[in-house]
């Protein structure tokens, strides 16, 4: 008689994470610093001013994947300061669901 299979864990569904931050960058340094967080796997500037404040959002599969790139952008040479404003994950099953509106369209 042979033994039973190993029983596998079913896989955990792929996800999406989506985290919002602000950084505070020396403004001197601002273009190097908008140059390398734009060369960051998803990862986009959606503002900035001359006092070095950049608004940037991040996505990843996984936590460690954003951690590291959180990581990243905070060991830049010149980053002063980044706050996290927002975090979301999901399925990306569920990110993709489409809602209907309030109208029913």
């Amino acid at each position: 008689m042979s033994a039973p299979p190993p029983l596998t864990p079913p896989a955990a569904p792929a996800e999406l994470h989506i985290t919002s931050m602000v950084v505070h960058a020396a403004p001197r340094r601002l273009a190097g610093i908008r140059q390398a967080i734009l060369g960051i796997a998803g990862a986009e500037i959606h503002g900035a001013s001359d006092t070095g404040k950049l608004v940037v959002t991040l996505e990843a599969l996984s936590t460690d994947d954003m951690m590291a790139r959180i990581s990243e952008i905070q060991r830049l040479d010149g980053v002063l300061a980044s706050a996290l404003v927002y975090q979301h994950s999901d399925t990306l099953a569920a990110m993709n669901e489409e809602i209907d509106d309030v109208h029913g369209s």
